[in-house]
């Protein structure tokens, strides 16, 4: 079960503008929230994906408003431009671009989303990390 469905986009774009752009071709819309969904995994890959997005069968853990507004603008960005002139592209390209770099910030860390929580590390906390210089050799 996805994050969104093309119910949800109905917050972005009216559901007759969808069928108009999809020509009533629901396959096209779930395309592209299916792309939109891989390319947000692509940023979040530090973090617990199942938790944030579920799995084919299973609604995600995190019911996060915040990741779902990001999704969507990334997919109505990916419905939007099959359109001809009947839509203003500018504003959905300065909404998709916005999430990316949301997403960008997230990723480096410059952001922390309340209740995301990171894959379970495989590196033991009681590590330690050794290392020096190399060896210098002058001569005089």
């Amino acid at each position: 079960m996805p994050i969104i469905t093309t119910d949800d986009l109905i917050t972005n774009l009216y559901p007759e503008v969808i069928d108009e752009i999809t020509r009533n071709d629901s396959t096209i819309a779930e395309r592209a929230i299916t792309a939109a969904i891989q390319e947000t995994k692509q940023y979040l890959g530090r973090f617990d994906l199942i938790q944030l997005f579920g799995i084919d069968t299973e609604p995600p853990e995190l019911e996060d408003e915040y990741l779902k507004s990001l999704v969507k603008d990334i997919a109505c960005w990916h419905i939007t431009r099959l359109s001809g002139t009947c839509i203003d592209n500018a504003a959905f390209r300065l909404a998709y671009m916005d999430a990316l770099n949301a997403l960008k910030r997230i990723r480096d860390e410059q952001t922390q989303p309340e209740g995301w929580q990171h894959k379970d590390s495989e590196i033991d906390g009681n590590t330690i990390d050794w290392n020096s210089n190399p060896r210098r050799s002058n001569f005089y």
